[in-house]
């Protein structure tokens, strides 16, 4: 049995970008606290993958393949998710990434990506579930996930940094409109996190970065899915409209920017 504080039993939720990385670990908290899934991905197989293991939880599991990045497919994969679960009572949006480049080298195409993959997907899915939400006449939860990058500037992260300060915003905007339907919109900003897509280069600078995170280690996916379940659950019942860093400390330390000694020889982040 879960525990009541976390509890989350027979809530649906859908996790956008559920197959890997924090969408796994989400998934598996969730399913922990005794919700249902919807997991959406691009590739089928890690889909399914993720979906066994919340069946092996206990819980019921479904999949959907689709690209959010793909305007016309959003609605489809949040009402495919809603008919699969037999409803809707929460969404995380885990997909997103960044690309490094300096602002020169950013073009306005790439701009337009970042905020495609960060910030707009985003936009039309919550749109989507929280008119299921509405209509059913059921409260909801959503959480995103946001970046320290997004709270505060950080270099060759510019249009990246962007997407996710839009995000927040977006979170907030959301949260006040939605109140009066019990729906609540929150946010996880991870900061350095070790997941699938890390960037890996020869030359590692990885005792420097965490010398400068006052928990001294990088966090995991875990950590975000245990984010995730906080925000959704009871114990985050009176909690709107924030974003809140998962971060080992770095924004308390006010050390997000600092510079070169966080690039590699690349002149990228490693």
């Amino acid at each position: 049995m879960p525990n009541s504080l976390l509890a989350l039993e027979g809530k649906k939720i859908l996790i956008i970008g559920g197959g890997q990385g924090m969408g796994e670990s989400s998934a598996s908290f969730l399913a922990r606290a005794g919700a249902d899934v919807a997991v959406a991905d691009l590739v089928a197989e890690r889909a399914e993958g993720v979906a066994a293991m919340v069946r092996r939880l206990g819980r019921n599991a479904v999949t959907v393949v689709g690209d959010v990045l793909d305007d016309s497919q959003v609605d489809g994969i949040v009402a495919d998710a809603e008919a699969g679960l037999n409803g809707l009572d929460g969404l995380v949006c885990i997909v997103g990434a960044a690309m490094f480049k300096t602002v020169f080298e950013t073009s306005p195409d790439d701009w337009d990506f970042e905020m495609r993959r960060n910030l707009r997907y985003v936009f039309l899915a919550a749109k989507a579930a929280a008119r299921s939400m509405i209509e059913r006449g059921v409260p909801g939860a959503m959480v995103f996930i946001a970046s320290v990058d997004g709270m505060q500037g950080s270099p060759h992260h510019a249009a990246y940094g962007a997407a996710k300060a839009g995000l927040i915003n977006l979170v907030q905007s959301m949260a006040v409109e939605w109140a009066d339907y019990s729906i609540r919109v929150n946010a996880v900003a991870p900061g350095h996190i070790v997941t699938p897509r890390l960037y890996d280069t020869p030359v590692r600078v990885d005792w420097y970065r965490e010398s400068l995170i006052p928990a001294k280690q990088r966090g995991s996916t875990d950590d975000i899915g245990k984010g995730v379940l906080f925000l959704l659950s009871d114990l985050a019942s009176y909690i709107t409209g924030i974003t809140m860093p998962v971060d080992g400390g770095l924004m308390a330390a006010n050390r997000v920017n600092s510079g070169p000694m966080m690039m590699n020889t690349a002149g990228r982040r490693g």
